[in-house]
């Protein structure tokens, strides 16, 4: 049987990128998943693509009301809400002299304060269904670790590493299990912005530092996506059942913790 049969999952900021390919993977299992993000006609494309198991909810993950509404779109698309993944996440650099209050309010209210909305308001409808669930936030190797220019990044994931720890603690009671995924650099789209501000802030030519990246891997290259599916299945399927307030690193090697 697919490991996921018969269950619903909500996906954060999953029109493309990781999100997306976590909602295939989810779908190849067996689940139902919504498409969650702020941007609803590329959530819609996306759903359209994967197929009929997979279907758009808009959601902003800053505002309250927002995130309860796509809770209850998904109660009543799919019967109740078995899997959340929070993946929507916002990226921005500088230097500790240049960081902007605007930047910082901006990243924790997504990287943060969206992941732990958002959880608690999943956590309160799997609590309300009696029947468990599983969370599975999004860190970083950032998250690990300082570094010169990505300060406010940096910490943003290691909250949520210590939210996923704490709520992991609170939650299990109620068999819900609350785990974290930590990537390291991963290809994609986002990349060309990562890219440029290194170029600005390190003065170097565009694509080098995305070559570098890839070249410091201990495996070679750069994650992909499809690299951490198969750690977002195990963490939302009934293996990881006995794991808890864990935070895994999938990422070729870069960090050992």
């Amino acid at each position: 049987m697919k490991r996921l049969h018969g269950k619903s999952a909500l996906i954060t900021g999953s029109a493309r990128g990781i999100g997306r390919a976590f909602a295939e993977a989810y779908v190849r299992e067996g689940a139902r998943v919504a498409i969650a993000d702020i941007n609803v006609t590329r959530a819609r494309e996306t759903a359209s693509e994967i197929g009929p198991s997979a279907y758009a909810v808009e959601m902003d993950v800053t505002q309250q009301g927002s995130i309860d509404a796509a809770i209850a779109s998904v109660v009543a698309e799919a019967g109740g809400l078995d899997i959340l993944v929070n993946n929507a996440a916002l990226f921005d650099l500088a230097p500790i002299v240049e960081i902007t209050r605007e930047s910082y309010d901006r990243l924790f209210a997504i990287n943060v304060s969206g992941t732990l909305f958002t959880m608690q308001a999943a956590a309160r409808q799997m609590i309300a269904q009696g029947r468990g669930g599983k969370i599975i936030n999004m860190a970083s190797q950032a998250g690990r670790r300082g570094e010169a220019l990505v300060a406010v990044y940096c910490a943003t994931k290691a909250a949520v590493i210590s939210l996923t720890q704490s709520a992991g603690l609170n939650l299990i009671k109620h068999r819900i299990n609350v785990n974290a995924i930590a990537p390291g650099v991963v290809d994609g789209e986002h990349w060309d912005g990562v890219d440029a501000l290194f170029a600005k802030y390190e003065n170097r030519p565009r694509g080098e530092k995305k070559r570098l990246a890839g070249a410091e891997v201990p495996y070679g290259r750069m994650g992909t996506a499809e690299d951490l599916t198969g750690m977002a299945i195990f963490l939302a399927s009934a293996e990881s059942d006995y794991v808890v307030s864990q935070t895994y690193n999938v990422d070729g090697g870069n960090w050992m913790s």
